[in-house]
């Protein structure tokens, strides 16, 4: 890790930047990272950035630019991605396929889709890989598992229900903490009482949820007193599947966006 050239970042933004803060929490040292883009950046002390692509080759490069300008940057990227490079990329919606056919000196491809909990290791990451051997997916999977938990795909076909779920999954929940605050605000509780509350609860469950040997559902179940006030708030949410409904929907959209960017960037070539 302590190499100068161990991990070049192209594209340092809030998902990119998420991940450096996690991997910083698990000690890897910042002389070890060098971002890169356009425009200068602040970056965590004793790390670099550098704009336009640094010389050299580097034993890993993280792709984290907008997706779509993948095309116009990846030229420039190219001549520091050769065959001793692992590229990574957290692009939503770019496949291998497409990312190979770029950068075809790569030494190996993984697509990986962690959430902004990477900062705090907290995160699910999905992951799934071409040509890598195993010492370079050992190297891998301990690197995504500083961020949380490492979750290897044995193809690619469903990458993009696993990034809705777990890379977009966060958004959601923001959604429904906000709607608990709302919900509550408009009912007679005082706004910043409300949210803090609502974390709170999140926040406890999560941690509940993720602790316990049971399952969600059994847990709704066990703080659910028939006829109790849990019970008929549960009720509104049970009703027709209201509820998972909403969120199969949900997860629907975001999956079958991803697709739809995916094949937009198959049909650019």
């Amino acid at each position: 890790m302590e190499r100068a050239n161990r991990i070049l970042i192209a594209g340092y933004g809030a998902m990119t930047g998420a991940m450096v803060e996690g991997w910083l929490r698990a000690g890897v040292p910042p002389s070890a990272m060098t971002a890169c883009g356009p425009n200068p950046k602040a970056v965590p002390d004793g790390m670099r950035f550098v704009t336009g692509v640094p010389v050299g080759e580097f034993e890993l490069v993280l792709l984290g630019m907008k997706p779509q300008k993948l095309a116009e940057a990846a030229p420039g990227i190219e001549p520091v991605v050769g065959p001793g490079t692992v590229l990574v990329s957290v692009l939503a919606g770019i496949e291998v396929e497409s990312l190979t056919r770029h950068f075809p000196r790569a030494s190996a491809v993984v697509r990986l889709m962690p959430n902004l909990a990477a900062a705090l290791g907290k995160s699910p990451v999905a992951l799934v890989a071409q040509d890598l051997d195993d010492e370079q997916r050992q190297r891998i999977t301990a690197l995504a598992a500083m961020l949380g938990s490492a979750e290897w795909l044995a193809d690619e076909s469903q990458f993009e229900l696993i990034a809705a779920l777990a890379g977009s999954g966060p958004g959601f929940l923001f959604r429904f903490i906000d709607a608990l605050t709302v919900g509550a605000t408009r009912l007679g509780l005082e706004a910043a009482q409300a949210q803090r509350l609502a974390v709170q609860v999140v926040e406890g469950a999560a941690a509940l949820a993720s602790a316990s040997p049971h399952s969600p559902a059994e847990l709704a179940r066990q703080v659910a007193s028939p006829g109790g006030m849990t019970q008929k708030g549960l009720d509104v949410l049970d009703e027709d599947q209201a509820l998972v409904r909403l969120v199969t929907e949900t997860l629907r959209a975001a999956r079958d966006r991803g697709r739809e960017m995916a094949q937009a960037a198959r049909d650019q070539g």
